[in-house]
């Protein structure tokens, strides 16, 4: 009998495929505290297995991972790409002080490749398990005629839990805190239009080997985005004064970490205190701008900013690099000055009405 379903470009099959080529991965990912187990209509968590809290909040956090999906296309590697939308999504929970619970991912295809489809939700529950998140659901839709045949896109929410009276953030900021920055391991999942934006003005396609970045231009700046959720909720188990925590993502290094200062404190981030990774020069070079141009667009190698006591300040950088990501002090909180206008400094960003930063001396 023929599928009218299947004549419109629909493979309710090849859908099925791919679910069972991931299965074993997700299920990896479930805990005591995941009900029902794999594929059903909705996934249920037992807030019970998550522990005793006297006054638990839930936070909430949802992304996609850009234009960076263009690079896993052009060299149909599509392995590490749901890394990259787990450290967007659960990373930005870890900000508040919040232990992941569980995440759900969306992916619209306009063909249904099993193979590519599992590989995409594999990196997706090894980046779950790896940072303590049951990946309880998901979605995969096939949209012909709407996306060509091997484009797809894919996003993601997660949950989190966190004690009231522990929540980070900028009122808990004061003057005489320090800014410890734990490295990137590159451009993360952030400003990749830019970097497409320049390979093409040299005219160089993503399949190209370049020299400047030492290989096949889509293989290199593939580099998955770190996790710091375990590194981050370390520090908070063991008791270091941490006050807050900035994941520097769109809008660069100040933009972030303006977000999480209250209005009156400020920071000067000092451009020499760390060494910035050498595809942000290869792709300054290549675009014929200095790094300083790109601030507002691209981490240039620091992916979370933890705003800890000054007495505290050694053992978050020293927890940092025990959990293998190497970090540095890069400025202290201190009042604002009485004009802002002008010199570099960025108040707030994303609707947020908070301190100002700005980025000082030179790289090195």
């Amino acid at each position: 009998m023929t599928d009218p379903y299947a004549s419109a470009g629909v493979d309710t099959g090849a859908g099925d495929r791919a679910v069972e080529l991931m299965k074993a991965a997700v299920s990896r990912t479930h805990g005591p505290g995941v009900l029902g187990g794999f594929g059903g209509f909705a996934g249920m968590f037992d807030l019970s297995a998550a522990g005793a809290y006297a006054k638990p909040l839930l936070a909430t956090s949802t992304d996609g991972v850009g234009t960076k999906l263009a690079l896993a296309q052009a060299i149909d590697k599509h392995d590490t790409i749901g890394q990259d939308l787990v450290g967007m999504v659960v990373d930005d929970i870890v900000v508040v002080g919040a232990k992941p619970l569980f995440m759900t991912d969306y992916i619209a295809c306009g063909r249904v490749v099993p193979e590519r489809i599992a590989d995409i939700v594999r990196g997706i529950a090894e980046a779950c398990e790896a940072t303590g998140t049951a990946l309880v659901g998901g979605e995969t839709a096939e949209h012909p005629g709407v996306m060509a045949p091997d484009d797809y896109d894919i996003a993601g929410a997660a949950v989190g839990i966190v004690e009231a009276d522990a929540v980070l953030g900028a009122e808990r900021v004061a003057e005489g805190d320090v800014v410890v920055a734990m490295a990137s391991s590159g451009l993360h999942s952030n400003g990749f239009s830019l970097v497409r934006h320049v390979l093409a003005e040299r005219r160089i396609a993503l399949t190209d080997r370049v020299d400047e970045l030492g290989g096949v231009a889509a293989e290199v700046l593939l580099e998955p985005t770190r996790l710091y959720t375990l590194p981050v909720l370390g520090m908070l188990e063991q008791g270091l004064g941490v006050h807050a925590v900035s994941h520097v993502t769109g809008g660069g290094i100040a933009a972030n970490l303006a977000r999480v200062l209250p209005q009156g404190l400020a920071v000067e981030v000092d451009r020499s205190a760390w060494q910035v990774p050498s595809v942000f020069d290869a792709l300054a070079e290549l675009g014929d701008f200095p790094l300083t141009d790109a601030e507002g667009t691209w981490n240039l190698g620091l992916g979370m900013l933890v705003v800890a006591s000054a007495a505290d300040a050694e053992r978050v950088a020293a927890a940092s690099a025990a959990a293998g990501i190497p970090a540095s002090v890069v400025g202290t909180v201190e009042r604002a000055p009485a004009a802002l206008e002008g010199g570099g400094w960025v108040q707030g960003a994303k609707g947020v009405d908070g301190g100002a930063v700005r980025l000082t001396g030179s790289y090195r």
